[in-house]
């Protein structure tokens, strides 16, 4: 078995023949061809909940697949949207659940929210790179944390943003061998900032030097025999997976205070 250094830089070096290769997979291309083929015809919230094939594919190109059973829960994420900075998605620290509601924004456009190309081929190519992801994790959960903060690490602007999802905040733990999930906020972002650049993620160069440190600590604290547990709970499951009450209060706090 590779490593999870060799695995990231096979993949990530041609990132595009990787992607092609996992939309090819007769699974992928026949359940993107029916949410392509049915997407289009769905016109509110209650259509899209209720079709659980489109919704279902929808929760899983956005990383949500582990909360597919909370339709309340995602019922709230899109009745309240994103237009308003009070609403349910935008006082939760995990910022997927408001990448969800901005993706298939019924609150703002109504029925036309289906329309977008977003809302179209937008989440084929998300679902596709989800599988892809995924696919490298079943061989060592390290490439997939990796692979997925490649993906997210160029839209993250704060240190606060990678405190505020499970799966950035294991990754950025590896990386730099701290522990973050107790103490104050500000020491912990002080702790970030003192070892990592946040402008750095936003330089590929950079990037992958980052995630190359990251996938040989990955080695060192899991090695590739026993490197395959279950990490699915980091991406999918609310802010409290993975962050101790005290923490979470307190960023929760600095999302509902616009800090």
């Amino acid at each position: 078995m590779l490593t999870a250094s060799v695995s990231y830089q096979f993949i990530a070096r041609d990132i595009d023949a990787s992607l092609k290769l996992a939309s090819e997979k007769p699974v992928v291309a026949r359940e993107s061809a029916y949410y392509l083929s049915k997407i289009g015809d769905i016109n509110s919230i209650d259509e899209f909940l209720e079709d659980d094939r489109v919704y279902s594919y929808a929760m899983r190109a956005m990383g949500l697949e582990e909360m597919t059973y909370a339709k309340a829960f995602m019922r709230k994420v899109l009745t309240e949207g994103t237009d308003d900075n009070t609403s349910f998605a935008n006082q939760l620290a995990d910022k997927r659940y408001a990448e969800f509601a901005e993706n298939f924004n019924f609150k703002r456009y109504g029925e036309t929210a289906t329309t977008f190309t977003k809302a179209r081929q937008g989440t084929v190519d998300k679902f596709v790179r989800q599988v892809l992801e995924e696919d490298a994790g079943a061989d060592n959960e390290g490439v997939r944390l990796a692979l997925y903060f490649k993906r997210k690490a160029p839209s993250v602007n704060s240190t606060i943003e990678l405190l505020g999802e499970p799966a950035l905040l294991k990754v950025v733990e590896t990386m730099l061998g701290l522990s973050l999930s107790s103490g104050s906020i500000d020491k912990n972002i002080a702790r970030i900032e003192k070892r990592l650049d946040i402008a750095d993620l936003h330089d590929p160069e950079k990037l992958d030097k980052l995630l190359i440190r990251f996938t040989s600590m990955w080695e060192l604290n899991e090695p590739t025999a026993t490197s395959v547990t279950n990490i699915g709970l980091l991406f999918s499951q609310p802010i409290e997976a993975g962050i101790n009450q005290d923490l979470l209060s307190s960023l929760q706090s600095l999302k509902l205070n616009g800090s």
